[in-house]
């Protein structure tokens, strides 16, 4: 059994030149693997993948999630004695001053599209960042079909919106249920599965997915992070890949 409250492991410091790529490349070494998604380079850079993420491990003022500690093992071990190297999207830092970007080993591997194939990652896409989406979605339908890493672990099954209650609704949840009624609001649009359950598209988004009215009637699963006000239980989505129609 893996210690979920192992302290995170540190690689041999170094920098070289990456031979052999485009000038100006730079192969790196990883100083520090925090969890499944978030790495720290000897040049002090904390880098968050992009596309993709994995479950919480133990911390200050959190817990550890299912899964968690397995996908920071697997990166420790992928990444050891080994260089990276970066490729950006458009969005170059998210709110926290962390780099974004899609990591590459050695042999040109994408990492976060190797996370996600051994199901010890989830597809989390933010728009305008979108290089490698189709890839991404691709890997997680067959890790997913296969029941790999989290798609085997009950934490993560689907769970119907009418079980929504004050002490399952926390974390990355998939939520399931049928689309009654599409409200429009001044910043966002609300597939509604009733008035207490609602999936949050904001406007600004709404050109990357087909018309809202389309769900309508439909069977969906919705995943990602979900808020609560009062009685009230919303799940903001910014791409359609977070959404899968189970019923037409």
């Amino acid at each position: 059994m893996v210690n979920k409250y192992a302290k995170p492991c540190y690689l041999i410091l170094l920098l070289l030149p990456l031979l052999g790529q485009a000038a100006g490349s730079t192969l790196y070494r990883v100083e520090k693997v925090f969890d499944g998604d978030t790495i720290l380079l000897n040049d002090g850079r904390k880098i968050r993948f992009l596309g993709i993420n994995t479950p919480e491990v133990a911390g200050k003022d959190k817990s550890a999630e299912a899964g968690g500690e397995q996908a920071r093992h697997w990166l420790l071990q992928r990444l050891e004695q080994q260089g990276i190297s970066l490729e950006e999207d458009v969005e170059k830092q998210d709110k926290y001053g962390r780099t974004l970007a899609y990591v590459f080993s050695e042999d040109h591997q994408l990492i976060n599209l190797e996370l996600v194939k051994n199901g010890l990652a989830s597809v989390s896409i933010f728009p305008p960042n979108l290089k490698y989406t189709d890839s991404l979605l691709e890997a997680q339908r067959s890790a997913e079909q296969a029941h790999l890493g989290i798609w085997g672990q009950p934490d993560y099954a689907p769970l119907a919106f009418q079980h929504l209650n004050e002490n399952n609704y926390h974390g990355w949840k998939r939520i399931t249920g049928q689309i009654q009624a599409i409200k429009q609001g001044a910043e966002s649009s609300y597939l509604q599965f009733s008035d207490h359950v609602a999936i949050q598209v904001e406007n600004q988004y709404g050109g990357w997915f087909p018309k809202l009215a389309d769900y309508l009637g439909k069977t969906l699963e919705v995943r990602g992070w979900l808020h609560k006000s009062k009685d009230r239980y919303v799940l903001p989505v910014k791409h359609p890949g977070s959404i899968k129609i189970l019923k037409p």
